[in-house]
């Protein structure tokens, strides 16, 4: 009876199907809104997260560097700027900076959605300018040849300088939702395969 009901759950993948499939889940990222701009505002950088009731109210709260999007449920603005300046008509959801500077003929400001069931790791990889993190679920872990940053939600990351290799991985025990935020040289390839020494 006992051999029947084994012979039968691996007939069927009960036993098998689930650790393969949670194996297989990948970290997932999916780009949401971005923007191209030639010029970014002197001094220190910020992005200043606000969510909104509406897209029209988020859309005339921004300025020349931010960008809207939806995002489970809700409207948010993520705005390039300098710390402390509130979005008008918003709810202020975080304030992430300073960022490391670069300098470019032109910047591409990019929001990604990004996340994954625990286990789940990008490749390594690099973008030419920084990448900040918003976590808004599970727990979020960034391996750079400087070490390693964990961020829980709630929490955000100031990523490093560009060219830095990294490794993004959801290493909480519920499924991370996080966004990146990008401030990259529009010039150059956006991600590029690299190596952790």
């Amino acid at each position: 009876m006992m051999n029947r009901r084994l012979i039968a759950a691996l007939v069927s993948g009960v036993l098998i199907v689930p650790s393969l499939a949670t194996a297989q889940q990948a970290f997932f990222v999916k780009p949401l809104v971005e923007k191209k701009v030639t010029e970014l505002p002197p001094g220190d950088l910020f992005w200043r997260i606000h969510t909104f009731d509406n897209k029209e109210q988020a859309q005339a709260a921004a300025g020349p560097l931010g960008l809207v999007a939806e995002y489970e449920g809700k409207i948010w603005l993520f705005e390039l700027g300098r710390a402390g300046e509130a979005s008008k008509g918003g709810k202020r959801v975080a304030e992430i900076g300073p960022l490391p500077r670069i300098d470019a003929p032109q910047y591409l400001l990019r929001i990604n959605e990004a996340g994954g069931p625990p286990g789940s790791v990008t490749s390594v990889h690099m973008h030419p300018g920084s990448e900040a993190f918003y976590v808004l679920a599970g727990e979020l872990t960034q391996r750079t040849p400087q070490g390693v940053a964990r961020v829980s939600a709630g929490q955000t990351l100031v990523g490093h300088a560009g060219d830095v290799p990294m490794e993004v991985s959801s290493t909480g025990s519920a499924e991370l939702k996080e966004v990146a935020l990008f401030l990259v040289d529009a010039t150059k390839p956006f991600s590029s395969p690299a190596r952790l020494h």
